[in-house]
């Protein structure tokens, strides 16, 4: 079912992706609409599910987390996997995708060893690459 979001529903939503502590009073100022109207809006959205929740953005460096690496895994143990991944602190998300390999898989760990223990402990499931990333340049980034 898809959902019709006017240029309002839009700016709010920036507004939000920019700052989602951001109070109804703030975003009222900014788009020049009473308060009640925005607050109303917002509450539409949610009802929508078109916004899903308010988060904070960790700085996973600073929380001892700062080695990204995204690993492709082949395997046909799909719900071992998944079981896997929910218990893992390292993943923090999970995609199946097509062609060779059937899972992609992000970890943010502390250092390449703590990568290494992670892998070691995934060989049970099958065969996996891994691409470390050496910056992240753009992360989270949702156009409206």
């Amino acid at each position: 079912m898809e959902h019709f979001i006017d240029e309002i529903d839009k700016k709010i939503l920036q507004l939000l992706l920019h700052n989602a502590r951001m109070s109804v009073a703030q975003i009222s100022k900014e788009i020049t609409m009473s308060q009640p109207s925005v607050k109303e809006r917002m509450l539409k959205l949610e009802d929508k599910q078109i916004i899903n929740g308010y988060r904070a953005d960790l700085n996973l460096k600073n929380l001892h987390r700062g080695t990204t690496t995204f690993i492709l895994l082949k395997t046909e143990q799909c719900q071992n996997l998944v079981d896997f991944c929910e218990e893992a602190k390292e993943v923090t998300d999970l995609y199946r995708i097509s062609g060779e390999y059937n899972y992609l898989i992000k970890v943010q760990t502390a250092s390449i060893e703590e990568l290494a223990d992670f892998q070691d402990s995934l060989i049970q499931l099958g065969p996996s690459k891994s691409h470390i990333s050496m910056k992240n340049i753009m992360e989270h980034r949702i156009m409206l």
